[in-house]
């Protein structure tokens, strides 16, 4: 609920308008209000900044599909994005977030022959679980049959909670957990905290740094890049003080 206030552009943006506001009392912090938020802005809209925030979060390596764990019953999917308007589907559905990773999910099943765990409650109110958005372009769109659906949780440590709940009752003790090499971390420190025992299989890599002047040029990309690192960075810290 809080989180748009911690992120930027809407963070940055009320810590400008707090300087705007104080210019008159408190002209020398009120200046310094808004030269950060108009510096950070532009820092976290280059690429170059984006690169760097994903890519000290994706410390798990791309999974050697010739040299499968054997010891893993399933395949967990969590979710990341949902497109609520999606008229052509006749409901929301997945968002290309969440298809990157079911992308990589269907094939590593394909790969594997493991059956399929889709994680993720309702994006929001009167809207269908992610998990059955996921369902449905699994089935409909992959060709592939999902063994358990998990359509209660609301963020990540809830998906690996309830997830390995399933997989218990259902003897697996051990699976490959699949999402987006930044939020890998994440998910896995969860994992253990749910006494699950997971192998990484991370997808959506972002690409090192180049230095080309084009990775010192602001973009909307980078800024939705950075908002995404930001999200992880602040995820972590969070999971440090819960424990």
């Amino acid at each position: 609920m809080f989180e748009p206030l911690l992120m930027p552009p809407l963070a940055l943006l009320l810590i400008g308008g707090g300087g705007w506001l104080a210019r008159k009392r408190w002209p020398r912090a009120a200046r310094a209000a808004i030269a950060a938020s108009i510096g950070l802005l532009v820092l976290f809209s280059t690429p170059a900044v984006s690169a760097l925030l994903l890519g000290a979060l994706q410390s798990f390596p791309a999974l050697d599909e010739q040299r499968l764990d054997h010891d893993c019953g399933a395949i967990v999917v969590l979710a990341g994005d949902a497109q609520l308007h999606a008229p052509e589907y006749g409901d929301a559905s997945c968002g290309p977030l969440t298809l990157e990773r079911l992308r990589y999910g269907a094939r590593l099943s394909r790969a594997s022959g493991l059956p399929l765990l889709v994680s993720g409650g309702a994006p929001r109110a009167g809207v269908r679980s992610h998990a059955a958005m996921m369902r449905e372009a699994l089935e409909r769109d992959f060709g592939l049959e999902v063994r358990w659906s998990e359509a209660r949780s609301a963020d990540t440590r809830q998906n690996l909670a309830h997830s390995a709940s399933l997989l218990r009752d259902a003897g697996v003790a051990r699976a490959y957990l699949v999402t987006h090499a930044w939020h890998m971390p994440r998910a896995v420190a969860w994992a253990r905290s749910a006494k699950l025992d997971v192998v990484a299989a991370p997808t959506g890599f972002r690409a090192p740094l180049e230095w080309r002047l084009s990775s010192f040029l602001p973009t909307s990309k980078a800024l939705r890049e950075s908002n995404w690192a930001l999200h992880e960075w602040f995820g972590r810290a969070w999971q440090l003080v819960a424990g």
